[in-house]
């Protein structure tokens, strides 16, 4: 029910002196009304400070005009690239978009999942916890499309993400190639996809370089934040020096940076004492005290592509097929990795 203060659509009809079909046609099929009588009901608007209610004629039309991107951590800037490319699609379709953090937590994930069902958004992006949850094959057959972002999916969706096992191996073996054999990899938890490909990546690294893939120290993180960096850095630190590794590489930036920070309040420094090579070239990975050599990714692209799949699919277009685009990354070096001597 609305606000008895609020003007409605019979208040203006009333106000203008004509019916309520002509207001309807006013704001809908202006082209069917003289201008004369346009200007009326539009001055009658004015007056009387009517604001249309869009949200409900959408929903009796069957949706919101609304995209959805239901990401894993708002707290992360690489999702608030991606989100700018989302939105530049959305805004040249003339849509808005709700932004849903899960914060990693599958209840909250689920939850966000049904109020968009029921808010009949024009279709969800969204970067999932696990891309096998079944949850997510109940939308699309209940009619409201979905695509993975920074993620891969199977032949009956469509998806955009990076090739994270080759960022895994680019950052690796980068660090080969600047004479380290110790070598962490920092960064959990490991249900998350991209974590495991990017840690099979490193893996792939040092068995192409003759070296065993076990060899790799592991340091599983909680979350993928700056604070988990910090405590790695801390169990890093406490490691013995005959066995502590020369370098590390991490999941994601804010891993990197905080393991960066810690590293040097404990008097260690980067990269002499420790090569620190982080993932996703967040704008903070060259701002650091020693800027961050990162594998960067297409943040701005991922989002828009992905964006643009799904309003292909919300279209209803029976030529649409289900596309699974892969981008590259690529490694960008700075001062926080560099040769070590023989």
């Amino acid at each position: 029910m609305s606000d008895p203060g609020t003007p409605s659509m019979k208040d203006v009809a009333a106000h203008a002196g004509v019916s309520l079909g002509t207001v309807s046609n006013v704001l809908n099929r202006p082209d069917r009304v003289s201008e004369r009588t346009r200007s009326r009901v539009h001055a009658s608007i004015a007056a009387l400070g009517f604001v249309r209610n869009d949200s409900a004629r959408q929903l009796r039309g069957g949706n919101s005009r609304t995209l959805a991107y239901v990401v894993l951590d708002a707290t992360n800037p690489f999702f608030t690239d991606v989100t700018l490319g989302v939105q530049e699609a959305a805004d040249a379709a003339g849509l808005a978009v709700y932004l849903c953090n899960s914060g990693q937590d599958e209840a909250r994930q689920s939850a966000y999942l049904d109020l968009l069902e029921e808010q009949r958004v024009e279709g969800v992006l969204i970067t999932p916890i696990d891309a096998e949850d079944t949850r997510l094959e109940l939308l699309p057959r209940r009619g409201t499309p979905l695509v993975l972002v920074d993620r891969g999916g199977g032949p009956d969706r469509c998806s955009v993400t990076v090739d994270d096992v080759l960022g895994g191996d680019l950052a690796v073996t980068h660090l080969l190639d600047t004479g380290h054999r110790r070598i962490a990899f920092v960064g959990g938890p490991t249900v998350l996809g991209q974590v495991n490909d990017r840690m099979t990546g490193a893996r792939r690294a040092l068995e192409r370089a003759g070296q065993d893939p076990s060899s790799l120290v592991v340091l599983e993180t909680d979350a993928l934040t700056v604070a988990e960096g910090r405590r790695a850095g801390e169990r890093l630190a406490g490691l013995p020096a005959a066995r502590r590794p020369t370098s590390a590489f991490c999941a994601n930036d804010l891993l990197a940076l905080g393991l960066l920070q810690r590293m040097v309040r404990l008097g260690l420094r980067v990269p002499d004492d420790l090569a620190i090579v982080g993932y996703d070239d967040i704008e903070f990975a060259q701002a650091a005290a020693v800027p961050l050599t990162s594998v960067s990714q297409p943040r701005h692209l991922l989002g828009r592509t992905a964006a643009e799949l799904l309003l292909a699919e919300a279209t209803g277009d029976p030529a649409h097929e289900h596309r699974q685009v892969v981008f590259d990354p690529e490694l960008i070096v700075r001062a926080s990795t560099r040769l070590r001597p023989a």
